[in-house]
């Protein structure tokens, strides 16, 4: 396979390998070593969680690039663009420079040598890790922050060595591969974690296995609420502290306060002065698509958000109330995957949604079917008012609500980006 195509690519890559999902290392770390990809001379930051990464990678990549650093971003999934997933600088990496970066790891991967007698095949996932970093060691950057994919220790991202690993939170999700308790999903995020470098936890209340793996294999631990933390007040401003350092009075950002306190300890931890950057400034002004996000269309506010699973849209109730947006009605457009836990998911919107509105995902072989959407909300008590495409869903939740209320799209990352191209957004 080669190809100066980028929709070529992907296409190709969606049916490559025989699972979407094949955790593990050893496939991926042959082919990188072939491409001398193992051992960048950049500082990395390496970012998993439950909830939160996309906000705190963000928050990283920020902050580095106002000290100075040429930083690249790689995160997981997209939204409206595959480009999206690989930027240097700010700046989405262009078609051109992934097809070469695909073609250079399919080389790689046909090769047969002393690493392994037979051509390697690798997951869309592995693919996109390897273009990364590709790209990133062509441009020269001084800084690489990495979002993991699934769960940690088995993740593509985990072939790099991080400088700095970071754990945003851990709760119940992709059960069926990392684990059915927070103990055990702990484990699978600790396994980012390197001896002899810092790992900061910002979850406020972790499972023992972080601090445990940490112990055991001789990482750092840096804690959100005893090495660090912060606090909110109600005048909209929020105060940081670390070790040796206080901030107070200072703009509250609009992203999770936990992963920009975590993103402040990395930057501690390299020595950045976060007066001289300006770094509560720089944090203020920081959004990142399809979290909270907030516009208008057809003279109707909508809200998109990403949250799929419970931890995200309890997170996504408090953010409606601390908005004061509520008891404005809600018309919710809602598509999930069929793997996650959909009744406590919804359940956590149930006392402020008056409407809800089905979308079909169907040509996402993952996705919950429009049925068990409806029966999810029959087990709620609830009842679907339309179905239909995700903009059939919005069209008809803006021709049953008035202006002042609000239409909130949620449930995966499918469904945001389906919401975004039916509202005609760009970003």
């Amino acid at each position: 396979m080669q190809s100066t195509s980028l929709p070529v690519w992907l296409a190709w890559l969606e049916q490559n390998h025989p699972r979407e999902i094949d955790l593990g290392l050893e496939r991926i770390a042959t082919v990188a070593k072939r491409m001398s990809l193992l051992n960048p001379t950049a500082t990395v930051v390496t970012v998993a969680g439950t909830n939160g990464k996309g906000s705190c990678v963000a928050a990283t990549a920020a902050l580095l690039g106002a000290a100075g650093f040429s930083v690249g971003v790689y995160t997981s999934p997209h939204l409206i663009r595959y480009n999206e997933r690989i930027v240097v600088d700010g700046e989405v990496v262009a078609d051109d420079e992934i097809c070469t970066a695909f073609n250079a790891i399919y080389s790689a991967c046909q090769l047969v040598d002393e690493l392994a007698s037979s051509p390697i095949s690798l997951t869309y996932f592995e693919y996109s890790t390897l273009a990364a970093l590709g790209v990133f060691r062509r441009r020269n950057v001084t800084a690489m922050v990495l979002e993991v994919g699934l769960g940690g220790r088995l993740d593509a991202i985990n072939i790099i060595d991080a400088d700095i690993a970071v754990i945003t939170s851990i709760a119940l999700d992709h059960t069926d591969w990392l684990g059915d308790n927070r103990e055990v999903i702990g484990v699978e995020k600790a396994g980012i974690m390197r001896a002899g470098k810092p790992v900061i936890c910002a979850d406020p209340s972790p499972p023992n296995s972080i601090a445990a793996s940490a112990s055991q294999l001789g990482a750092v631990l840096y804690s959100l609420n005893h090495d660090f933390g912060y606090t909110a007040s109600a005048q909209h401003t929020w105060a940081w502290w670390s070790k040796g350092y206080e901030f107070v009075d200072q703009p509250i950002p609009q992203l999770p306060l936990p992963s920009m306190a975590a993103a402040l300890q990395v930057a501690v931890l390299l020595g950045l002065d976060l007066t001289a950057i300006r770094a509560f400034e720089c944090l203020s002004g920081l959004r990142v698509p399809g979290r909270f996000q907030q516009c208008t269309w057809r003279d109707r506010e909508v809200i998109l958000d990403v949250a799929h699973n419970p931890a995200a849209t309890a997170y996504l109730l408090s953010r409606l109330q601390q908005s004061q947006l509520l008891p404005r009605p809600i018309h919710a457009v809602v598509a999930m995957m069929s793997d996650k836990d959909r009744v406590e998911s919804l359940v956590n919107l149930k006392a402020v949604v008056t409407s809800w509105y089905l979308a079909d995902l169907s040509f996402i072989s993952r996705a919950a079917t429009v049925d068990e959407l409806q029966q999810t909300l029959a087990e709620m008590g609830c009842s679907a008012v339309s179905k239909g495409s995700v903009a059939d869903c919005l069209s008809a939740a803006h021709g049953a609500s008035n202006p002042g209320d609000i239409i909130l799209v949620f449930g995966s990352f499918h469904t945001v980006a389906a919401g975004l191209q039916a509202i005609d957004y760009s970003f």
